[in-house]
């Protein structure tokens, strides 16, 4: 009887145990579970590349067979935009979820004189959001929003920063490494910033590879090191390719030889360093398993510069303009049995979207007294329902003296340039804006123009101005005049 007493304990010890066992592994099943639910979000930011230049939305002379690849198998925004038509102001818009005009960041920051301006300390950036969340953050490459550490990537909730603080850079190490050496010891005060060294978290790297190149392995760096960590990655990949000045590696230059105009000829060879880098960064994923599990987002900073070989068609204009060239950019969405595969999606998303729309998918907080502009489009893209119905998108670029807007709500956009009367456009129906409707519909007119009236009341005056002279010349002309940009015809 004894015996028996032994063994019934015994057995109920293995059983408990055993429960205890399969507990624990359900816990640590459900943990992984839930870190499931906060996806890796990988952002590619291109600047200035133009709508139609990579493949998957028609380019035929210049090659993108990575991001093609990947479009292919994931969604195609092809309505996408971003807040503001150049760089600075789009990036600020893209990283606080503002638009650039209600926080003093209209204007790309001062490139001579004091630089020591950058966006509001008390704008949370999302990377911040993301980083609270548990997140692993890192951005490489153009910064372009601050140069103090105020100002700062690793101050503004990015664990990792390689890349240059500037608005852009020259990509060759060897000719940028000279000439600022050359200055630097004939002791000049002001060096362009095109020609500083990289830095990596505030400290000065010897970079030698071409700077396409390097982003992209130190992207694949990031990655690795993420896959050894207990947490999701929010990587901020924002090449300055193909933003002037045009330079190219060689061989990738032979391999547009078919092109005979020279500046979209090395236009096309940067925008292939970058897709090159893109199907590196894909394979690094893969081989650290973090693929299935990462939403990828490819598109550009604005509009592509049509005089620095950029092709936008059928889109008018291009970078700087209020026209669909300006702000319109390719974009998709990558994330493997999530995102649908081969799809393409037609209703209207900004760049201010990103804010609220990755803070939901990571689970992540967003700070009570946060102001956003954008919506989280995230079920809505799922439903393949219209996130932003009868909300509108609004762009303006100030000029001397005036400003350019566009108004989008709907299939409508409203349209002033050039100090010409304002035009009404039907967009989904004439993406070329060739054919003005204002006369046969003035009151959809009349009505974004006072949305876009009434938004121009959010504003605040541009706390710095990208040359000195800008500033100056908006005093002069008592800007911003917005009771003349208004003004029905």
């Amino acid at each position: 009887m004894k015996n028996i007493f032994v063994i019934k304990k015994l057995l109920a010890l293995v059983i408990l145990l055993t429960i205890t066992s399969c507990k624990g592994q359900s816990a640590e099943k459900n943990k992984r579970v839930q870190d499931k639910k906060q996806p890796n979000i990988l952002l590619i930011l291109c600047d200035d590349l133009g709508y139609a230049d990579v493949g998957f939305n028609g380019s035929k002379d210049i090659k993108t067979p990575n991001l093609d690849a990947l479009a292919a198998k994931g969604t195609i925004f092809n309505d996408a935009y971003v807040a503001h038509p150049f760089c600075g102001p789009s990036r600020a818009s893209l990283l606080t979820g503002r638009y650039a005009h209600k926080i003093g960041a209209q204007f790309n920051l001062p490139t001579e004189g004091d630089q020591t301006k950058g966006v509001d300390v008390n704008e949370t950036y999302i990377s911040k959001v993301l980083q609270k969340a548990g997140y692993y953050t890192g951005v490489m490459g153009k910064w372009h929003l601050g140069f103090q550490t105020e100002y700062h990537p690793n101050t503004r909730g990015f664990d990792d920063f390689y890349g240059f603080l500037g608005g852009g850079h020259k990509y060759f190490p060897k000719q940028f490494k000279e000439a600022y050496n050359k200055q630097k010891a004939n002791g000049q005060s002001f060096i362009w910033e095109y020609l500083h060294p990289l830095e990596h978290n505030g400290k000065d790297v010897d970079e030698t590879e071409y700077v396409t190149d390097a982003l992209s392995r130190e992207t694949m760096r990031f990655i690795n090191d993420a896959s050894k960590k207990e947490k999701p990655f929010f990587m901020y990949l924002s090449y300055n390719a193909p933003h002037t000045p045009l330079e190219a590696k060689e061989e990738d230059l032979k391999l547009f030889q078919h092109i005979k105009d020279k500046k979209r000829r090395t236009y096309a060879a940067m925008v292939y360093a970058v897709d090159r880098g893109v199907g590196k960064i894909v394979e690094k994923l893969k081989q650290t398993n973090q693929f299935e599990n990462t939403l990828i987002v490819f598109l550009s900073d604005n509009g592509g510069k049509t005089i620095a070989g950029a092709n936008n068609h059928p889109l008018k204009e291009g970078k700087g303009s209020a026209y669909e060239g300006g702000f319109r950019v390719p974009m998709f969405l990558h994330w493997p049995n999530v995102v649908p595969a081969g799809k393409t999606y037609s209703y209207p998303i900004s760049a201010l979207d990103f804010y609220p729309t990755f803070a939901h998918l990571a689970n992540a907080k967003i700070p009570e007294d946060k102001a956003l502009d954008g919506v989280n489009f995230w079920n809505h893209f799922l439903k393949k329902e219209n996130p932003r119905k009868d909300q509108p998108l609004f762009i303006m670029r100030h000029r001397k003296g005036f400003s350019d807007v566009a108004i989008r709500k709907n299939q409508w956009k409203a349209l002033k340039v050039y100090q010409k009367p304002w035009k009404l456009f039907n967009i989904e129906n004439d993406i070329s804006e060739s054919n003005d409707v204002s006369n046969s519909h003035p009151e959809i007119l009349k009505t974004l123009v006072e949305d876009g009236n009434l938004w121009s009341k959010t504003h605040i005056q541009p706390l710095w101005f990208h040359i000195e002279k800008e500033g100056e010349q908006w005093q002069q002309d008592n800007m911003p005049r917005f009771n003349e940009t208004f003004k029905l015809n």
